[in-house]
């Protein structure tokens, strides 16, 4: 099941959120930093790497004082590889393979990729809806994904893009 709520990310219930990042787990866009903040102490030295991830790839840590215990890292960009589509696509493939090994059932996220220079809403709410494995496709994959928005428009632009990955 698919649902789009205007909520914040840091107090949504889930088993887990979804966190861009870069390959050293550094927050890519203001909100995030703002999830850091509200994560607290513990979630910082959570974050910490002793060398550099690759872009596309997904990492989970402890959630520290966020309502979900646990955060999967997303990372979209590394020294050679910044954003994009493809690695977007990448790193949720990788993100829901961790969801799944870690038998996570609900996940919440925010809009991956929307940015300046970067995805639309529109294409970052379709990679979700398309990615997402809890369509049916096994009983190890999440069941649920929230994706977060801000405004009560931008739900409704998101609910338009993902109508056909909805179950």
């Amino acid at each position: 099941m698919i649902e789009v709520v205007v909520d914040d990310l840091a107090f949504v219930e889930a088993d887990a959120i979804l966190r861009p990042a870069d390959d050293t787990l550094a927050p890519l866009t203001p909100a995030m930093k703002r999830l850091d903040l509200q994560a607290g102490a513990r979630f910082a030295a959570l974050c910490q790497v002793q060398t550099p991830l690759n872009a596309g790839a997904a990492v989970v840590t402890g959630g520290g004082d966020l309502s979900a215990p646990l955060v999967v890292h997303l990372v979209l960009q590394d020294a050679e590889v910044s954003g994009g589509r493809e690695v977007i696509r990448r790193a949720l493939r990788s993100a829901w393979q961790q969801a799944a090994a870690w038998q996570l059932e609900r996940i919440a996220a925010p809009l991956i990729g929307v940015g300046p220079g970067r995805l639309s809403i529109e294409d970052a709410a379709e990679l979700l809806g398309e990615s997402f494995p809890g369509r049916g496709q096994g009983a190890d994959a999440p069941h649920t994904l929230r994706i977060i928005v801000d405004t009560d428009e931008e739900r409704t632009t998101v609910d338009a893009a993902i109508r056909k990955f909805r179950s």
